[in-house]
């Protein structure tokens, strides 16, 4: 068994490895959670994070019969929910709509007070990333979150690494004017 898997979820799994239907609804709420955080990071729209989210659960109990308990569940779960909020970008026209000319250059600035950031919750991060142009935000989640490399990234979205190592920059640096931004140092709070 793996660390990050109970022997509850050990049960749920097998049952769905078998075809259990009662048990794939189990498997379903009991990762929804997770499998929502995970969508959040990629798209700002609870529809669009629905959809994904239902997507990415009808690949799993397509291909749960070929997860093996040596990995963990939920980086198996992770991944294909990335893959599917990937997709389904690729799929979107906001996606060609939202791709930002590497020429438009904005002024670097960077958060330098680790005080700022230690204060802030996740609802908070998520709102920051949510302001993110979506490219921005998908190498973003990509990179520091997911722990893709830039030659992965440019290959699932189509892009130069150069690309990649730019929108990564980019999105560094608004998300430290956001923070900037909406933090109050007065009273130690987060606007939105």
């Amino acid at each position: 068994m793996t660390p990050d898997t109970s022997p509850f979820e050990r049960q749920l799994i097998e049952e769905c490895q078998q075809g259990s239907v009662k048990h794939q609804e189990m498997l379903y709420k009991q990762f929804f959670g997770f499998a929502m955080g995970v969508t959040l990071r990629y798209t700002t729209a609870r529809d669009e994070a629905m959809s994904i989210v239902n997507d990415s659960f009808m690949k799993v109990f397509a291909t749960i019969d070929r997860y093996v308990f040596e990995t963990s569940f939920r980086g198996w779960l992770r991944r294909i929910v990335v893959n599917t909020a990937l997709d389904y970008y690729r799929r979107s026209a906001k996606y060609e709509a939202s791709t930002v000319q590497l020429d438009e250059a904005e002024s670097p600035l960077t958060v330098s007070d680790a005080g700022i950031i230690s204060q802030l919750t996740a609802e908070d991060i998520l709102a920051l990333l949510a302001q993110l142009p979506v490219q921005y935000r998908i190498v973003f989640n990509l990179y520091e979150l997911e722990g893709y490399s830039h030659d992965e990234i440019a290959g699932q979205l189509g892009l130069s690494v150069s690309s990649s190592r730019v929108y990564l920059t980019r999105a560094k640096e608004q998300l430290g004017r956001l923070v900037k931004q909406h933090f109050h140092p007065i009273d130690g709070r987060f606007s939105r």
